[in-house]
């Protein structure tokens, strides 16, 4: 099962609207500025299109990725891989694995459970990887659960997005 890229590349603009909105001075903006030691002249003063640019690379990666966690149904693929005729038309492997994605290729996808799934990534993998480099940052916890809750809703609308329509 492959993503429809137009929905990966879609869901890639997630976080930086999300971030918009997150990181605006009305929302958490000013409590991430103190708590970064990070002032409006510094963040006006960077590279917009590097910091764009690369974000949209890198979020694009991160979409594609998170497809394969949110679908279940790709990892079905990957116990056949290694079969004689995997991706040949017509072969009896083509077959079984049609046949399954027939009856079973719709099973869990929606936008509920996709945003389960990339919440639930945000939670065990973002928050602890930036609670750890806050630590040796020697950022406040705050600075952590700021950055972390960005990443926790992010990743939750990038999982319901890629698994309802990817």
């Amino acid at each position: 099962m492959f993503p429809n890229l137009l929905i990966v590349a879609l869901a890639a603009l997630v976080p930086l609207v999300v971030g918009f909105i997150y990181y605006n001075p009305k929302t958490f903006g000013n409590a991430w500025m103190k708590t970064a030691n990070v002032t409006e002249a510094q963040l006006k003063s960077g590279n917009k299109a590097k910091i764009f640019g690369v974000t949209l690379i890198l979020s694009f990666i991160l979409s594609f990725f998170v497809f394969g966690l949110v679908v279940h149904q790709t990892d079905y693929y990957s116990l056949f891989a290694a079969e004689p005729g995997f991706l040949e038309e017509g072969s009896e492997v083509m077959n079984q694995i049609d046949s399954f994605m027939e009856q079973y290729g719709g099973y869990y996808r929606t936008f509920k459970h996709g945003a389960l799934h990339g919440g639930l990534v945000g939670v065990f993998v973002g928050l602890p990887i930036i609670m750890i480099n806050g630590l040796f940052e020697t950022k406040s916890l705050k600075y952590g659960f700021i950055n972390a809750g960005y990443w926790i809703i992010t990743l939750s609308l990038m999982g319901g997005i890629l698994c309802q329509w990817g």
